[in-house]
């Protein structure tokens, strides 16, 4: 299958900014070692697919991209401090990502913790300092973040994962998914929608659709590399969510329904997308694509 073109004029703008941030304020110098291993996560690479999704729904309803790099970054910082901690042996116990060794590899478990703390902490901070807009859809903006990482999103669809707690079936799965990834993943949608000047019912609603399909996708095809995948291709290595034991779309349904599932959501997707957009969303376009065919 062919990887579809990435919007990669984007990826370039958030990661000039993200290495241009610094944590350590004048007189804390003695921190600098915690944000070494910030920045050693934060700055690992990647398609960076969240901080992207939100430059390109900027530009889909008529926002300069620039406008919302902090949101952007933040997005960013947050998804980190979650690989830092899904990657802790409490956790997946992975000893690699994105090519090199997980943070706690690097610089110890209490460490690699306390990047995660600040990263996340770091994210709000950012924003309530550097996002410009009004007051009040700046705070609209930090409660849609807040939720979508809390324990009725990303949080949450941890604890039903690594307790197994989910509800059995299809459903089950979906909420699973849809709160673990998709949560942070919408976010990054509709962030620049509260921000910017789309931030009506009707807009919002029709871009929450396509964000919610957006995240199922995203989980489907990741579910299918952890099986397809090679170590070298994904950065990291394949096959541990069979051996964790968690709940897939492969475990649940097999590799070829899998991946007709996939099929289905990505064509829900941009049907929801056409909807909210009505054709003027061409980045929004090729990254829903790529989620579709990447292959990392």
């Amino acid at each position: 299958m062919r990887i579809s073109r990435y919007p990669d004029e984007l990826r370039e703008q958030v990661e000039s900014y993200l290495e241009q941030l610094t944590f350590v304020q004048p007189g804390i110098e003695a921190a600098s070692g915690l944000q070494d291993a910030m920045r050693y996560s934060l700055l690992a690479g990647g398609k960076r697919i969240r901080p992207v999704l939100v430059l390109a729904t900027a530009r889909a309803i008529g926002e300069p991209a620039e406008r919302m790099l902090p949101i952007a970054a933040a997005l960013e910082l947050i998804h980190t401090y979650s690989l830092i901690h899904d990657d802790l042996p409490a956790m997946d116990d992975d000893d690699l990502r994105r090519g090199r060794p997980t943070c706690h590899k690097a610089f110890g478990e209490n460490v690699a913790i306390l990047a995660g703390d600040g990263l996340y902490a770091e994210a709000f901070r950012h924003v309530l300092s550097a996002q410009e807009g009004e007051p009040s859809a700046v705070l609209a903006t930090l409660a849609e973040l807040a939720t979508a990482t809390g324990v009725n999103g990303m949080v949450g669809g941890q604890y039903l994962d690594v307790t197994a707690t989910a509800p059995d079936g299809a459903a089950g799965l979906r909420q699973l998914h849809a709160l673990k990834t998709g949560r942070l993943i919408g976010a990054s949608i509709l962030c620049p929608l509260l921000l910017g000047s789309a931030g009506r019912p009707a807009t919002m609603d029709a871009f929450r659709s396509f964000a919610s399909e957006l995240g199922v996708l995203f989980q489907i095809v990741d579910d299918i590399l952890d099986v397809t995948g090679t170590d070298d291709a994904l950065g990291k290595p394949h096959g541990s969510d069979e051996r964790l034991g968690k709940r897939t779309y492969v475990s649940e349904f097999g590799l070829a329904r899998a991946r007709e599932l996939a099929a289905d959501s990505h064509r829900n997707a941009r049907a929801a997308l056409e909807q909210a957009a009505a054709g003027g969303a061409d980045e929004l376009e090729q990254i829903t694509d790529f989620i579709y065919t990447r292959t990392s």
